[in-house]
């Protein structure tokens, strides 16, 4: 399938399922791939059978939405957002949470390699949490559950983490088994399901607001804030944006897309239900 064919089908198909074609823009050929792979599957011609094959079925519509998921993640991605997160966060969540655990959702979670960052940060700090990662592709979860992980995926985590946390084992590097007992993984769809909380800290990031169309955006950032406690912060990806229909949260630094969420009286909200710079 020839890259202007499949970026015209995207286009057309991507919004029928509430998703957006810039989040996909540079990430199309994998879609793509996975998508003439499906043609080849039920023995069509082209993209052109396919779409007529989709008008016809409805239930296909289900499965083309299977292929679009993207995962990209590793450990200690975006250095600054987890200096940030294990200097400032972390311990400011601590005592929020006191006495008990910093509770934490990794939502869109893929292998674990976010929960898992958190995990050892935590552990390190001697700051006792509960980690909850949901996702909606069970291979991704089977990989979070397994822990254990290619050199590659590890390239940004600081060595010291890196010896302190991991064992070699056959051409992989395997997370000990302290840093997996408070950390658990579910098998979930933003859109239609999340864990109840409240929790003290929520990341979403690169999910809901790449890929997924304004309405849906808005509903999502609407639920996450529902459940982050008073005072609790939300991370998103560092080139994604709260959206500014969307209840009122205060970004903690600059360029980081850190949010705390103050849980303000709705009547003091007035007009202003946009993020706003923390001073």
């Amino acid at each position: 399938m020839k890259d202007p064919d499949c970026v015209a089908f995207l286009q057309w198909a991507l919004p029928r399922l509430g998703h957006r074609w810039p989040g996909y823009r540079k990430v199309r050929r994998q879609v793509c791939k996975r998508v003439d792979r499906r043609i080849r599957e039920l023995g069509l011609a082209g993209i052109g059978e396919y779409r007529a094959y989709l008008d016809a079925h409805d239930e296909e519509w289900a499965t083309l939405e299977g292929l679009l998921p993207i995962t990209i993640s590793r450990f200690f991605r975006e250095r600054d957002v987890f200096t940030y997160l294990c200097e400032i966060a972390l311990p400011k969540l601590r005592l929020l949470a006191t006495p008990g655990p910093v509770s934490i959702w990794s939502a869109g979670c893929a292998g674990g390699e976010e929960a898992y960052t958190l995990s050892i940060a935590a552990e390190q700090l001697g700051i006792p949490i509960r980690l909850l990662g949901t996702d909606v592709d069970e291979h991704q979860l089977r990989r979070a559950a397994e822990a254990c992980y290619s050199v590659g995926s590890l390239k940004e985590l600081p060595s010291k983490w890196r010896d302190y946390a991991f064992d070699a084992r056959d051409a992989k590097l395997c997370l000990r088994s302290k840093f997996r007992e408070h950390v658990e993984f579910r098998k979930q769809d933003i859109r239609r399901e999340m864990p109840q909380g409240p929790f003290h800290l929520i990341l979403c990031r690169y999910l809901a607001f790449t890929y997924f169309d304004r309405d849906v955006q808005r509903e999502v950032a609407t639920q996450l804030y529902d459940r982050v406690a008073p005072g609790g912060m939300l991370v998103l990806g560092k080139h994604e944006s709260w959206p500014t229909d969307a209840p009122c949260v205060t970004a903690m630094k600059e360029g980081l897309r850190i949010y705390c969420a103050e849980k303000r009286p709705v009547s003091s909200l007035g007009a202003s239900t946009h993020s706003r710079e923390h001073q």
